[in-house]
């Protein structure tokens, strides 16, 4: 089933909306989002763990 991450459920503010076949290809592009749009440069196991939690199932 597709994934959605809302990545206004962890960094208030921001509209993106990121979707993947799976949990890896949504990390994957969350991953480049937060470089580009959050200029991180990594990203901390902590927050990785946060983002995991707010993946939900498409509907």
């Amino acid at each position: 089933m597709a994934k959605v991450l809302r990545c206004g459920d962890l960094m208030p503010g921001c509209n993106a909306v990121i979707e993947g076949k799976d949990e890896a290809e949504v990390m994957a592009r969350g991953a480049e989002h937060a470089k580009t749009a959050h200029k991180m440069t990594a990203i901390p196991p902590d927050m990785a763990a946060k983002v995991k939690a707010a993946i939900k199932d498409k509907k």
